[in-house]
């Protein structure tokens, strides 16, 4: 599946909840089910700048695609980080620098998100974007 595929998967899984209250705790749901990141790359090398929260992304080139781990000391980011890494991970370089994420203000996360946490889940995409930079670049 594309980004874009990804993206309108997602957009159609929140709409099914009516209240922001099931979003959260959706939100919540999908980081318990976040592929865990090795616990080598749970230092601060790997550390998101810019999160409230610690979390931690690993980045590694398979196959020509990017694939991502992570984790988050916090429930809610840790639900944030898996939307990212299902979005992005496992797509080649090229197509995560070109997508956008529009859909984050589809889901309207955006708005109901506090301001430290809009900041993470902004950095958290410039660092997926960075590490799909780095890759692309050594390609």
């Amino acid at each position: 599946m594309d980004i874009k595929e990804i993206q309108e998967e997602i957009i159609d899984e929140f709409s099914m909840f009516e209240d922001w209250e099931e979003r959260y705790q959706y939100v919540i749901d999908l980081g318990k089910s976040l592929p865990l990141i090795s616990e080598q790359y749970k230092t601060d090398d790997y550390i998101i700048k810019g999160c409230q929260s610690k979390v931690w992304l690993h980045a590694e080139q398979q196959n020509g695609n990017v694939i991502f781990t992570a984790d988050s000391d916090a429930i809610l980011t840790k639900g944030l980080i898996a939307i990212m890494i299902r979005v992005f991970s496992g797509q080649n370089p090229q197509d995560i620098l070109q997508a956008d994420t529009d859909f984050i203000d589809e889901i309207g996360l955006k708005e109901h998100l506090s301001p430290t946490r809009a900041n993470g889940l902004v950095s958290m995409i410039k660092q997926i974007k960075m590490y799909a930079l780095a890759f692309s670049a050594k390609n």
